[in-house]
C-alpha cells in the first residue's frame, strides 16, 4: 500500500519533519525522503518544485501530496488504524488529540526563544513571560497525562501514540537549554530519546546544522 516519498528539511532542526517521519515510522512503511536544505538559506526553488505547499514536511503517496505534519500523521492513522495512532478508548482519545492540537498550534514563545538543534547543549535563557507560561504548560499537560494513564503504560497516554510524536521536538528543546524538569518528566524525556524511531532520525541529524528559527 502507497508509494511514499516524505519531503523534509534537516534534521537537526526540523521540528515539523521530526513529527512526519516519526508517523510514517510508527507506520512501518517503506519510504523515500528527500532533503530540503533550511540552512543557512532555505532551499525554496527545490522545494517548489516538489510541493505545492511550497512547506516541509510534505508526504507524496503516488500521485497525492499530503502537507503539515499532524495531517501527515493522521493519514496513517487512516490507512494503517491497526498501528493504534492513538488511544481506544474515545475520552482518552480526545485529550490525546486535545493537547496534540494545542501543541501543532501553540507555544509560539517556545518555539522563538528555544529552536530545536537535536545534538547541541546550550545556556537556558531566562524563563520569564510567555516562555515561562508556555514551558508551564507543557509541564501541566505531561504531568496530568503521565499520572492519569501511567496504568496503561509510561507514555502520555500510556502506550505511544501521535501525541508523543507531536512533543518530541519539546523534549530535545528541554535537553538542550538545559531546563529544569521534576523526575517523572525527565523519564519521560529519557524514554522518548531511547524511542528507537527517534534515535533513527538522531542517527542522520547533521549536528553542524545551527540553531535558528524554528520550521
Amino acid at each position: 500500500m502507497g508509494n511514499f516519498t516524505l519531503i523534509i528539511g534537516n534534521k537537526n532542526n526540523s521540528t515539523w519533519s521530526l513529527r512526519a517521519f516519526l508517523a510514517l515510522k510508527h507506520a512501518r512503511v517503506d519510504f523515500d525522503e528527500i532533503m530540503i536544505a533550511l540552512r543557512p538559506k532555505l532551499d525554496r526553488e527545490k522545494l517548489d518544485k516538489l510541493t505545492p505547499a511550497g512547506k516541509v514536511p510534505t508526504l507524496i503517496d503516488d500521485n497525492d501530496y499530503i502537507w503539515d505534519s499532524l495531517a501527515i500523521a493522521e493519514y496513517m492513522n487512516d490507512l494503517y488504524p491497526e498501528k493504534s495512532f492513538w488511544p481506544k478508548d474515545i475520552k482518552t482519545r480526545a485529550h490525546a488529540r486535545s493537547v496534540s492540537a494545542e501543541m501543532h498550534s501553540g507555544f509560539v514563545a517556545l518555539r522563538k526563544a528555544m529552536p530545536m538543534a537535536c545534538h547541541s547543549i546550550f545556556e537556558c535563557p531566562e524563563i520569564t513571560g510567555d516562555l515561562k507560561k508556555d514551558i508551564d504548560r507543557v509541564k501541566k499537560i505531561w504531568s496530568e497525562c503521565l499520572s492519569k494513564y501511567n496504568k496503561d503504560g509510561p507514555y502520555l497516554f500510556g502506550k505511544y501514540s501521535i501525541a508523543d510524536m507531536m512533543f518530541a521536538p519539546v523534549v530535545f528543546r528541554f535537553r538542550s537549554y538545559q531546563v529544569e524538569l521534576p523526575k517523572s518528566h525527565q523519564d519521560y524525556c529519557q524514554l522518548m530519546i531511547n524511542h528507537p524511531d527517534i534515535k533513527s532520525w538522531l542517527d542522520d541529524a547533521d549536528p553542524n546544522d545551527s540553531a535558528e528559527a524554528d520550521k
